[in-house]
């Protein structure tokens, strides 16, 4: 199985569980994400929704090129970006909080997923970064839409998508994108933000994060994710990002 969704109490954890190829998203981990939210959605005593990988060493590098280097024109890519825009989207506007358990790596469309969540807890050994420029595309799932939507200073923003680089833990704090680090196991890191920020009563819990949804959808969020996502694809499509990612695969063999 590509993943794992275990509800403990008033807690939902979505596992990505490909650890030998960085937890890298197929279409397997994306219909796991769709039964994540069903459950989120239907179970009204779930209060945090938790997205974590497995292993020790990465949350999610994100699409599995092995399977989307495969797509070559806009076309194709628009229908693959898109897809996993929507549910993204759709963990994103889930009416509880959410918070990536950032394990370790998370880089390219990990770094979108956990920074469309609520809160970002990272492993003090991890890394983060949008690195797609290095392969000649724009971020394709959202991530440089939910990076603007963050609060985090517009430069320090842009600085992150334009320079393409993981940084290191102290790095992110400093720029504001992760909201704490930890150190260890991650369970008893999670055990500890959760002491502080759940609250007795969901109902308080779900009228905050409306107040974030109700902003996003004035400033027509879904909107100006579905714009990044056709910026990337015809990006996609371009020699230079083949090249690049021809290049990136001959040097993990």
């Amino acid at each position: 199985m590509a993943y794992t969704i275990e509800k403990k109490d008033e807690i939902i954890i979505f596992e990505i569980n490909r650890p030998a190829i960085h937890n890298a998203i197929n279409g397997e981990v994306l219909e796991g994400f769709r039964k994540f939210i069903h459950t989120v959605k239907t179970d009204r005593a779930i209060k945090l929704a938790v997205i974590t990988g497995a292993g020790e060493k990465s949350f999610c590098s994100g699409g599995d090129l092995s399977v989307f280097h495969k797509l070559k024109t806009a076309v194709e890519s628009f229908e693959m970006l898109s897809e996993a825009a929507k549910v993204l989207y759709d963990i994103a506007t889930l009416e509880i909080p959410t918070l990536a358990l950032v394990n370790g790596i998370a880089i390219g469309g990990g770094c979108e997923i956990a920074t469309l969540c609520d809160y970002r807890l990272v492993k003090k050994e991890a890394k983060c970064g949008f690195i797609q420029g290095k392969l000649a595309i724009t971020s394709g799932w959202g991530g440089g839409s939910y990076l603007f939507e963050k609060g985090m200073r517009h430069d320090y923003a842009l600085q992150m998508l334009t320079e393409a680089v993981p940084y290191d833990a102290a790095q992110l704090v400093s720029f504001g994108w992760a909201t704490d680090i930890f150190e260890g196991d991650k369970q008893v890191a999670l055990h500890k933000f959760i002491e502080k920020m759940i609250i007795p009563h969901s109902t308080v819990l779900i009228a905050y994060k409306k107040l974030a949804i109700r902003k996003w959808e004035q400033s027509q969020l879904y909107e100006r994710i579905m714009d990044e996502v056709k910026a990337c694809s015809i990006l996609w499509e371009q020699d230079v990002h083949h090249e690049a990612v021809e290049l990136f695969l001959a040097k993990k063999k």
